[in-house]
């Protein structure tokens, strides 16, 4: 199972090998199509006690330009220390499997990802010995899946779209078009999906929603991670955390919340009508609008 926000960036390429070639193109990078995918070991130590481990490392075959390695790293912060190891990394590939490595770093805030962007020049003064130049997916330049028809055409790139957009206002509209789309797949399909982006979105506000569309539009699957939403939302009260989930949709939106619209969702102890305005909350644009008055 995964077990962290940190797992799911990077793991996903794992349990979805081809996801590589679609974030390519979802990116406007050009590579070549992908033949065949095999997960590597991602041990990188060396003989003395200094434990490098990749997040992820995939052999990559294409049909006309022969295979290259894909390292990939999840990123969740600036780290000065960090192109230096990417450096070590992309080195030890080259030297060990004489292959072409590239490396694919995963942020899930902006200001993250403009610093994983830039490139790393290693050397000294003018002359760059080595360059790390990673391509970086995050909320800069993923897309933004809304249309339950994309989202069913590819669902591990919408669930990584929802992931490295966990903290910006389109979330809800990614994460109403995924749930949307998973009705329609075999449970085995839909699971490891809905793993990932649950896990993927850590403790953002976003959670919350995702657990209430799980439990909503796919309130018939009897996966482990449908069976704990049910099970926590008898726990807590499924009015009282269903009226925190509507406000925390529109404040995760940025949509400005007034005292009275608080105070009518916070009494309101009727869960159809607060399904109703959780559901209307995704795309508002004005907090009063998921009343549904003219």
């Amino acid at each position: 199972m995964v077990s962290s926000s940190h797992e799911a960036m990077h793991r996903i390429f794992q349990d979805y090998p081809g996801l590589f070639s679609r974030v390519s193109e979802a990116l406007s990078i050009p590579f070549p199509r992908a033949t065949a995918v095999s997960v590597l070991p991602n041990d990188v130590t060396e003989t003395k006690p200094v434990d490098r481990r990749i997040d992820t490392l995939l052999r990559i075959d294409t049909q006309d330009h022969g295979p290259f390695l894909l390292a990939v790293e999840a990123q969740k912060k600036k780290d000065p220390e960090k192109p230096a190891s990417w450096g070590y990394y992309l080195a030890y590939l080259r030297s060990k499997y004489r292959l072409p490595p590239l490396l694919l770093v995963v942020c899930q805030d902006r200001a993250t990802a403009e610093w994983a962007t830039r490139p790393e020049p290693i050397g000294f003064f003018s002359w760059p010995s080595l360059t790390v130049r990673p391509i970086v997916a995050g909320p800069h330049n993923m897309p933004v899946i809304t249309d339950p028809e994309e989202a069913r055409a590819d669902l591990a790139l919408t669930a990584l779209a929802a992931i490295t957009h966990a903290a910006g206002p389109e979330v809800g509209a990614i994460l109403k078009a995924l749930s949307t789309a998973l009705r329609d797949v075999p449970e085995d399909v839909a699971d490891p999906i809905i793993e990932f982006t649950a896990q993927g979105l850590g403790d953002r506000p976003a959670k919350h929603l995702w657990r209430n569309l799980v439990a909503v539009d796919l309130s018939f699957y009897k996966s482990y991670l449908s069976e704990e939403i049910r099970d926590e939302g008898r726990a807590q009260g499924r009015a009282q955390g269903r009226a925190e989930d509507v406000l925390l949709v529109l404040e995760q939106r940025g949509v400005e919340v007034s005292r009275e619209v608080r105070r009518r969702v916070t009494e309101c102890a009727d869960h159809d009508v607060l399904r109703t305005w959780l559901t209307r909350a995704v795309t508002a644009a004005k907090a009063e609008e998921i009343f549904g008055e003219s």
